[in-house]
């Protein structure tokens, strides 16, 4: 059982009380251009979102719908699960050199960085289930943010048409980079493909010809 779980009877930690107050506002009155959003990825130990664990996050912001280099958060955790069979996809491995934290520091650093930003993912579903596994895990609740899929969003600008080479209208990360025209040369590192997840996001806005006094509720 967590640390700060209600159930030791502790008091939840104070970053994520005050994560829970910032969403005493809403972004449906917010010009675009005046959101934070911030592009994220994680790469796991697999795809049960019960018993894999998450081994990287890469997120970086976009502000005034340009993407921010300073405004950027990449984080290795610790492995207490190792899945020998997704080190070809990630590449991550026991051994690797890179500074890590524990997945309880991990959320902390990750929760204090989103904000009440609007996340965007490609296939958001599951890296939002994996975070909020880890969140649960902590004794917390689950992401409050709103949540754009670049795949969903990808769709709109192809009015549900095009399809892939698989005929299916559920694109790959991959399927977007040849379409929009995005170099693939970071591919599968969590930091590479939220960069390229947030490059997706601006080129598809720019399809869908969202002029610049619309509200974030347009997106959704």
């Amino acid at each position: 059982m967590s640390f700060w779980s209600r159930k030791n009877n502790k008091e939840f930690p104070d970053f994520w009380k005050d994560y829970l107050a910032l969403f005493d506002k809403t972004y449906d009155k917010v010009p675009i251009e005046e959101i934070r959003f911030v592009a994220f990825d994680t790469e796991t130990t697999g795809f049960d979102y019960v018993n894999d664990r998450v081994l990287s996050i890469g997120a970086i912001a976009i502000n005034y719908i340009a993407i921010d280099v300073s405004d950027q958060l990449e984080l290795y955790l610790e492995q207490d699960v190792f899945n020998s069979a997704t080190v070809k996809i990630h590449g991550i491995r026991r051994n690797n050199n890179f500074e890590t934290v524990t997945e309880s520091k991990a959320i902390e650093m990750f929760i204090k960085y989103i904000g009440n930003s609007i996340l965007i993912a490609h296939h958001a579903d599951f890296d939002r289930r994996m975070i909020n596994s880890a969140l649960q895990r902590q004794g917390l609740g689950k992401l409050k943010n709103r949540f754009l899929d670049t795949g969903v969003l990808f769709r709109k600008t192809k009015h549900l048409v095009y399809r892939n080479q698989r005929g299916s209208n559920h694109y790959t990360l991959d399927e977007l980079c040849d379409d929009l025209k995005i170099s693939k040369s970071d591919r599968h590192t969590a930091s590479g493909d939220a960069f390229i997840t947030a490059m997706a996001f601006l080129k598809i806005v720019s399809k869908l010809k969202i002029d610049k006094e619309d509200k974030a509720s347009t997106l959704f």
